[in-house]
């Protein structure tokens, strides 16, 4: 094993950067050339079947059969055109990737002739086995069909010579058992309720789009240092490992220049991104050594979650070209910083406001105040819901740490701001503005600057902050589909702004004016979710007793978090919009508890093989050397010169046994725990034992491993050590 590390290391001391040829010309001409997009649909389709298409983009109507076989025709001409072979229906089902089947366009005719063929039945909806994905038991195995629809939001893409069709992926008995289904209904909720509220302020607004710009933070390790280290293989992270001399306590890698062997590999990346019109913006070095962060440019939140999702699995074919292993995992090495995936949130209005946008004037200030109060209001509703969005085995390690936000919900809004809504409620009366007060509060929303990006610094410790014209939802993980924390987002504020509209409307028809009625609910809804507001450090000891105060929940096992989903409150707020039913809710906790199971379970295997069959018998050899070292020094000196000179041995040998012995005890212990927790039928209970019986044996097994990484021979050690995982080239 020792020669399998050495040879990984020669290796990747080997590897040049790999020379990708980028199309000729500007990314805008090429910008979208694998995607069957606006203009394209224009060139392919009927006048009569672009329109079907752009109303049921645009107002979700349904494609009748005809419009279909029109749609499918024209997109499979393009699609050969481009050297497609294939087409596939492509979803997310409930696991962190996605999914697809690929079959051929060939038919036979009904002389016998083979021919290439795509109908829109086809298009639009097929049947595939259903049975073995995740479903929380709404299927089961015998019970094999489902069904994959198409979205016509989604543009159709191709991938290699497969047509790809994004469709939502829904049980025989109509649960969704994927992503995509519930955030369509999520995002169609809060266009209704947000309509309605922007009524009040510009009666031309007849749409508003959920908006999402997402940052992905990864990690790069050379292919042949990962494939020596069957723990990031199998788990994604590493499960032992001693911390380098130099990690990032320089913080000389944030924000330096890119090694050249990673830009290329990012290049190569980004180019076949933008053929797919993935709009990547950014790109820079993160804190921790070999962490990098992309970012595109803000899209509407449906296809920017198949955007982030299609570039995950695009990174990493991609890295395969340059020798490298993308890790997406929340924390791949213990005690650096560990992966997130920031998502900068808003809300735009078809006449092209940003709703989180001030304005230039007292009314579209008061809209721009309006919907700030009621998000702030919504989170502070479900803080606990948001907070179970985000949880996963992954995210576990990293929520609470130094680096990314607590498992505490807060909003941050800056000083500015805050000093408005102070001033809100000081000065609003609860029943009736006096003409002094209207007139001085006016005064002060007009004051409201058009961008308050350098008027308050960013709290970074916030897991949820305003950031000048959006919201920044931090505590996203790295490995996440943003589908999840979407749903629960767009859910929450859809729910408050409708309560904002009747409560407004209940004002309004007593008689009290229409901005002095808005007036008066955002001052009392302020109130009210005044205490998810923090402007200090989030890491702090001292904001964790002062959010218990407020009666905020620190929420660190996962499991428990995941229970949030199944309170009353919540099956409410999904229930009432059609989001997502009981039996959808209960299935996909269902899920979630199976999946943080058989990660823990998996990871618990994967380190009692690895510590069993790899580092005890290393530690034992090497301290048989020891040994029969320490004998031939007693061989040749008197018993006095012997323990002066083998004392540093001797306590060695010593230290080996004590380490490798509490290791071997504490893996069957492991064992036996895990046993016993796979004896729990009820899901929550077994992941609950996982969570509290087994998990802790890791990080304790851990611990003696790394001891003994620190004092075997290196020659001896099996595995690449973070020392040259975390500082390739």
């Amino acid at each position: 094993m020792a020669i399998i590390r050495f040879k990984a290391i020669e290796e990747s001391l080997h590897h040049k950067p790999v020379k990708y040829d980028p199309p000729a010309g500007l990314i805008s001409e090429y910008f979208g050339m694998n995607v069957f997009d606006k203009k394209k649909m224009q060139k392919y389709l009927s006048t009569e079947a672009f329109n079907h298409v752009m109303e049921a983009i645009d107002k979700g109507s349904r494609i009748d059969r005809k419009i279909a076989d029109q749609v499918a025709s024209g997109m499979k001409a393009w699609a050969i055109e481009n050297g497609a072979t294939h087409y596939t229906h492509w979803f997310q089902p409930l696991t962190e990737g996605t999914a697809e089947k690929h079959d051929t366009f060939i038919d036979f005719k009904e002389d016998g002739e083979v021919i290439e063929s795509f109908s829109g039945k086809l298009l639009v909806q097929q049947e595939p086995d259903a049975s073995s994905f995740p479903s929380g038991g709404i299927r089961n195995t015998f019970e094999a069909r489902g069904y994959t629809a198409w979205d016509p939001s989604s543009p159709a893409f191709i991938v290699g010579k497969t047509l790809s069709i994004p469709t939502i992926f829904v049980s025989y008995t109509g649960e969704a058992l994927d992503h995509k289904t519930p955030l369509l209904k999520a995002l169609y909720a809060i266009d209704k309720a947000a309509v309605d509220v922007c009524q009040y302020f510009d009666k031309d607004v007849t749409k508003v789009i959920s908006t999402l710009g997402w940052e992905q933070e990864y990690f790069l390790v050379d292919e042949a240092l990962y494939q020596a280290r069957p723990d990031l293989i199998l788990t994604g992270r590493t499960l032992m490992g001693h911390a380098s001399a130099k990690d990032q306590q320089l913080e000389d890698h944030y924000f330096s220049s890119i090694p050249e062997r990673v830009t290329a590999f990012i290049n190569e990346f980004e180019i076949e991104a933008y053929k797919l019109g993935i709009p990547v913006k950014t790109r820079h070095n993160e804190v921790a050594p070999n962490q990098f962060e992309c970012a595109p440019i803000f899209e509407e939140c449906n296809l920017a979650v198949d955007h982030n999702v299609l570039l995950m699995d695009l990174m990493k074919k991609v890295a395969k070209h340059h020798n490298f292993a993308v890790l997406h995992h929340e924390k791949p090495f213990n005690e650096i910083n560990g992966s997130g995936k920031h998502c900068n949130w808003s809300l735009a209005t078809n006449t092209g406001v940003n709703l989180l946008s001030p304005g230039k004037n007292p009314k579209s200030n008061l809209q721009f105040l309006t919907f700030l109060v009621n998000i702030i209001k919504a989170v502070y509703k479900h803080a606990d819901l948001l907070r179970a969005s985000v949880t996963s085995a992954g995210n576990a390690h990293r929520l609470g740490a130094n680096e990314a936000p607590p498992a505490i919900i807060s909003v941050f809004i800056g000083s500015q701001l805050t000093k408005m809504l102070g001033q809100l409620e000081k000065k609003v009366s609860s029943k009736k503005m006096t003409p002094d007060e209207k007139t001085e509060l006016k005064l002060n929303i007009i004051k409201v600057p058009q961008i308050l990006l350098d008027n308050t610094d960013r709290n970074r410790t916030s897991p949820f902050a305003f950031t000048g014209n959006k919201f920044e939802f931090r505590a996203v993980g790295s490995s996440a589909n943003p589908a999840a924390a979407m749903i629960a987002l767009n859910t929450a504020v859809a729910e408050q702004l409708v309560e904002f509209k009747k409560d407004v409307d209940k004002l309004i028809n007593k008689g009290v004016k229409k901005d002095e009625a808005i007036f008066q609910i955002i001052r009392q809804y302020s109130i009210e979710a005044k205490p998810i507001l923090f402007e200090g450090n989030n890491y702090s000891e001292e904001w964790k007793k002062e959010a218990e105060k407020r009666g905020l929940k620190n929420i660190t096992n996962p499991v428990e978090a995941l229970d949030y989903y199944l309170t009353e409150k919540s099956k409410k707020l999904f229930t009432s919009f059609d989001v997502m039913s009981e039996r959808e809710l209960e299935a996909r906790t269902h899920v979630r508890w199976e999946s943080y199971t058989k990660k823990i379970q998996i990871e618990s295997r994967v380190l009692g093989d690895l510590v069993l069959n790899h580092i005890v018998p290393t530690a034992v050899r090497y301290q048989s050397e020891l040994i029969e070292s320490a004998k031939g020094l007693r061989e040749i000196f008197s018993e006095k010169e012997f323990k002066e000179i083998a004392s540093g041995r001797l306590e060695l040998i010593r230290e080996i046994s004590e380490h490798t012995s509490y290791i071997k005890a504490k893996v069957n212990e492991m064992i036996e725990a895990r046993k016993a927790a796979n004896k729990i039928e009820d899901v929550r209970e077994k992941a609950m034992a996982y969570a509290t019986k087994v998990f802790p044996y890791l990080n304790d097994i851990r611990y003696h491993v790394d001891k003994l990484e620190f004092i075997v021979d290196d020659e001896y050690w099996p595995l690449p050590k973070y020392r040259e995982l975390l500082f390739t080239r």
